[in-house]
């Protein structure tokens, strides 16, 4: 049963029809487990077709006659364990290892094997949905800053609300201090222990006791099923710039950032348009096409390869919302923007649709596909390629910006330099339009 690659915690890889994208540590290690998202839907033969059947003396049956000797010493050694090993095993162990060893014989870190649990766990995750009453939640002090464990000095603090969520209807306000769950007190316990006691199955309630304004209050919220908000806008610059961040390309983000889209370019004053993929680890790779569709209007918005043919142009969506070049743009990039944003970002200046601004994105170029092996786990595995507009292959190199700009190592709370160059950037064009630089500029905020 094949499904779409959405994408994986690092980041995501690429793939068509409601194919997710899955593209390292926080860092470069967060950013490499991202990568291993990007999926296809389709249904590549799978190379084990008869593995598991056993083999009799000189034949395998299920193995064709051209492999028998190839597969001849696997199945010596599995036969002389099951039939010899003196020690305790699981035939189902043996399997599941077996296929892992196939796909980590690939080399290639965007191919593995996944236990049942995993997989079903990965789809879940990149989903981007869940189930609980719909509100983000950190643990600050009155300053602002992190804490590891709630107390006095130390709220548990609702800082977004998604819209369209129970707790929206039910009157939570980002700002509101959790107080209680369901009558217990969350003092002196850790975020991670007090979220599993809000989230819950659908249809189940849960009550908050909260502080808002110094005044104590109470809000009982039945559960349903959330679907991630991956995508926020605001306006910057007194109202002249529009600004969208894409944490990640799940399956409700193309349509999410439509909306704020078009709510954004109805503002009377906005001359701009920001597009943040920084630290996006990808996700469903037709959520990648809808994506750069809203902004860019001519074919290919980047290209297909498989094992065996030709490049294939991907051609945009009718109808996107900002295709005028009168509107200049920016996308904001870093080394954490990989896989489905790679493909947007590698559209739209591939297209001169809109500069890149930030540092060199990660560089992943493949699509996987995401399958069920039944009575097993499941797999993924690269089977395209996808190429910038001109063909370029990004692979292990990432796309370059057209203006570089690197952060300090550390930067003061509220300040974004990056973001600011952007605007920078946008409201020179405004005044004066010029076209987008021809070579690399390199810049270092200070």
């Amino acid at each position: 049963m094949s499904h779409p690659d959405p994408q994986d915690s690092a980041f995501d890889d690429v793939a068509s029809a409601r194919q997710p994208d899955a593209t390292a540590g926080q860092g470069r290690t967060g950013i490499f487990l991202a990568v291993l998202l990007v999926v296809v839907l389709g249904g590549a033969g799978l190379f084990v077709s008869g593995f598991m059947l056993g083999r009799l003396q000189a034949l395998t049956p299920g193995t064709g006659e051209s492999r028998q000797q190839l597969f001849g010493p696997f199945w010596d050694a599995y036969n002389d364990i099951t039939g010899n090993y003196v020690g305790e095993y699981e035939e189902n162990d043996l399997v599941d290892g077996a296929i892992k060893g196939l796909f980590n014989a690939l080399g290639d870190p965007f191919s593995a094997y996944m236990s049942r649990d995993e997989y079903q766990n990965s789809l879940v995750s990149l989903s981007g949905e869940f189930e609980g009453i719909g509100a983000e939640m950190a643990v600050r002090d009155a300053e602002g800053n992190s804490c590891e464990s709630i107390s006095p000095e130390c709220r548990m603090t609702v800082m977004r609300v998604i819209r369209g969520s129970p707790a929206l209807r039910a009157g939570l306000l980002a700002g509101d201090a959790v107080l209680a769950v369901d009558g217990e007190s969350t003092l002196g316990q850790t975020l991670d222990e007090v979220i599993p006691r809000i989230r819950g199955k659908k249809g189940t309630a849960v009550l908050l006791g909260l502080e808002r304004d110094g005044q104590a209050l109470e809000l009982s919220i039945v559960r349903d099923v959330i679907q991630k908000e991956d995508v926020t806008s605001e306006v910057l610059a007194d109202g002249r710039i529009g600004y969208l961040k894409i944490n990640n390309f799940s399956s409700g983000a193309a349509d999410d950032l439509e909306e704020l889209l078009r709510e954004l370019v109805a503002e009377p004053g906005i001359e701009g348009l920001i597009l943040d993929v920084r630290d996006d680890p990808g996700g469903y790779v037709d959520a990648a096409r809808k994506i750069a569709s809203q902004f860019v209007a001519q074919s290919p918005l980047y290209w297909e390869q498989n094992a065996r043919a030709e490049p294939v142009a991907q051609a945009p969506e009718p109808g996107g919302v900002a295709t005028d070049p009168a509107l200049p743009m920016v996308v904001l990039v870093n080394g954490g923007t990989a896989s489905a944003s790679e493909i947007v970002a590698g559209s739209l200046q591939g297209h001169a649709r809109a500069m890149l601004v930030g540092t060199t994105t990660y560089g992943k170029g493949t699509i996987q596909e995401w399958k069920e092996l039944a009575g097993a786990g499941g797999y993924r595995l690269s089977v395209r390629k996808w190429l910038t507009p001109d063909q370029t292959w990004i692979h292990g190199v990432g796309l370059t910006p057209d203006v570089v700009v690197e952060p300090p190592a550390e930067v003061p709370a509220g300040v974004d330099y990056v973001r600011d160059r952007a605007i920078e950037l946008l409201l020179r064009d405004v005044a004066q339009p010029t076209p987008a630089p021809a070579g690399l500029l390199l810049e270092v905020a200070a």
